[in-house]
């Protein structure tokens, strides 16, 4: 009987002392408030927390109207699947590397490959936008359904006609002002 209450007291004792004996705990949940400081910081829209903040636009400084006829005639080629109108309006080195990943991949038309890599379907949601134009090199932003928020597509002069030469990647600086 001795044992059973010197082990009671024990446990009694040890629990009391692992539990903190009735003070108030402390606060220990550091991932709760370090997310409730980031939303705190981040987050603007307290009518919904969990919305992103969305990247103002740029604003529109032109409408392409040097560049606008080539993606127009970009988009109208790819749904018509029209091979010489697609090459007509891609730069030659653009072409050449075509011609390589065609090759790669097993494809016999243009305008099949470039259907596949850009599947566009309506016209009318080609824009082409903010053209800068240095010489005989020009960038503009352009959008379609595959790219709504578009993508920026550097173009060459060549032989005095705009051609499509390659999409850029990285964010273009744009200067203000056009330069013929």
């Amino acid at each position: 009987m001795r044992y059973k209450t010197l082990f009671f007291i024990t446990f009694f004792t040890f629990a009391l002392l692992a539990f903190g004996c009735g003070s108030e705990p402390e606060k220990t949940n550091l991932n709760t408030n370090t997310a409730n400081a980031n939303t705190a910081a981040t987050n603007t829209n307290t009518a919904n927390p969990l919305e992103t903040t969305k990247t103002p636009e740029v604003a529109t400084s032109n409408d392409a109207p040097t560049l606008t006829p080539v993606v127009k005639a970009y988009c109208e080629a790819v749904v018509k699947k029209d091979d010489a109108a697609l090459r007509r309006i891609h730069s030659r080195e653009k072409l050449m590397s075509y011609e390589k990943d065609m090759q790669d991949a097993d494809k016999k038309s243009l305008a099949e490959f470039l259907y596949e890599l850009d599947p566009i379907k309506d016209v009318n949601q080609c824009t082409a936008r903010n053209e800068v134009i240095q010489g005989d090199r020009a960038v503009a932003e352009i959008r379609n359904e595959n790219a709504p928020n578009g993508s920026n597509l550097e173009f060459v002069r060549e032989n005095g006609e705009w051609k499509i030469h390659r999409p850029i990647f990285d964010t273009v600086q744009q200067p203000a002002a056009n330069t013929k």
